[in-house]
């Protein structure tokens, strides 16, 4: 039973950080694309970044590239969604999800593989 637990969301001023987590249980770790997406109230939700627990599939949305890095600790069966420069645009619920299956190629197609998903985080910048 695949289980996604999301922590680190929180409040900040515009321009400061925050860095996601999302620890993956259930499956074996290294078959994982995980996805992060986010959706501001009253609006679609995005995928904003994805990586496959192999370490390949890195991919951004134009919207945070250069500003946000997916990254993984292996030893702690966690994926990472470092934010920098956030702006008041950046507030949304953030989420991960995860597919057992390879990373697709464009990051608009993230989320027809994403099976699983995590309860959500809240992040707020003002």
């Amino acid at each position: 039973h695949v289980q996604l637990v999301e922590s680190g969301g929180g409040s900040v001023q515009a321009g400061g950080s925050l860095t996601l987590s999302c620890e993956i249980s259930g499956h074996p770790y290294d078959e994982f694309c995980v996805g992060w997406f986010r959706q501001p109230p009253g609006k679609k939700r995005e995928g904003i970044a994805s990586i496959h627990t192999s370490g390949d599939g890195i991919l951004y949305a134009d919207s945070v590239k250069g500003r946000f890095t997916v990254s993984q600790d292996t030893g702690k069966n966690m994926i990472k969604l470092r934010m920098d420069s956030l702006e008041v645009d950046d507030s949304a619920m953030y989420y991960c999800a995860a597919g057992i299956t390879r990373c697709v190629s464009t990051i608009n197609a993230l989320a027809v593989i994403m099976h699983y998903w995590g309860q959500g985080t809240q992040v707020t910048v003002s």
